[in-house]
């Protein structure tokens, strides 16, 4: 596996000076952004495919062992205040388990019959999106796992660092992002780990647009728990309604929060038809502004 060798050009890494190690770590994240660029149309795709599922009421489950495990955390744990993507919708399972996440256990990569037990209590269906990352491409627990998920009719996402892995071949959505060897080899925290969390990022935010969370590039679906996000939601309904600052505020205040809302409020729809227009669209704000008509 091409990112467990070690590369000839590291073998003196650390006789280097400082400026020059970390002149190679860099180069080496640099690279593994340009690594992702052959992977997109495998990211759109299993974008849509997510799409198709989780508009009839599935989840999106993230599975991983060690570093992998926690890029999968990490991402999925932002959708809830980005986008108000249900909680009960979104779940993880982690080699080791949860303490797994800040404490290294040892072996649990290794256990398939965790994964088999998760997939099992999980309660997998055709309606769920299951993402498994793994940069070897053949961590045993993450197999499993997007084995017993296929097996019962998820969709199912596979990310690797290595091509021609099980990880990618067992995957209904296999995606591939060779980022090659490591400066210190076998770290896949490195350049494996930057270009992980970069497919998360783009594949989780085009499976948000695509359900109609975001419009005109604005997260309008997004959580306002602080007051940072409730004066970005009160420019939010300003810019989009065409309104001043006071009267979006106004609008969000009845609104209860809720930015879509707000913005047919201060377009001037009743309450009433704001609310039936954006449970005809699903919440998308653009469909139910096209429902809505010209102002």
């Amino acid at each position: 596996m091409s990112t467990e060798r070690a590369s000839p050009r590291f073998s003196e890494l650390d006789a280097w000076g400082s400026a020059d190690i970390l002149q190679a770590l860099w180069e080496g994240q640099l690279a593994a952004v340009a690594a992702i660029g052959p992977a997109l149309p495998a990211i759109a795709a299993a974008a849509e495919a997510a799409e198709a599922v989780l508009r009839r009421g599935g989840r999106l489950l993230y599975v991983g062992a060690g570093t992998s495990a926690r890029i999968g955390v990490q991402d999925g744990a932002e959708l809830p205040p980005t986008f108000d993507w249900p909680e009960e919708r979104l779940g993880f399972a982690v080699a080791g388990g949860e303490g797994a996440l800040v404490t290294a256990v040892e072996g649990a990569e290794d256990r398939t019959e965790d994964a088999a037990l998760w997939v099992e209590r999980a309660e997998i269906r055709p309606e769920d999106v299951v993402i498994g990352l793994s940069a070897s491409g053949t961590t045993p627990f993450t197999l499993a796992a997007l084995r017993g998920a296929r097996a019962r009719g998820a969709v199912t996402v596979g990310i690797a660092n290595n091509p021609d892995t099980p990880v990618l071949r067992e995957s209904a959505h296999p995606i591939l992002v060779a980022t090659g060897p490591e400066a210190v080899a076998g770290s896949t925290r490195l350049k494996a780990g930057t270009a992980q969390k970069i497919v998360l990022n783009l594949l989780s935010t085009l499976i948000m647009i695509r359900l109609g969370r975001v419009y005109r590039g604005r997260m309008v679906a997004m959580r306002a728990t602080n007051t940072k996000l409730r004066r970005r939601g009160v420019t939010m309904v300003a810019q989009i309604a065409g309104c001043e600052a006071e009267a979006a505020a106004e609008a969000l205040a009845a609104a209860e929060g809720d930015i879509p809302r707000a913005v047919l409020l201060a377009l001037g729809l009743p309450r009433a038809e704001a609310d039936r227009l954006l449970a005809g669209s699903g919440g998308n704000l653009r469909a139910a502004l096209a429902a809505a008509g010209p102002a």
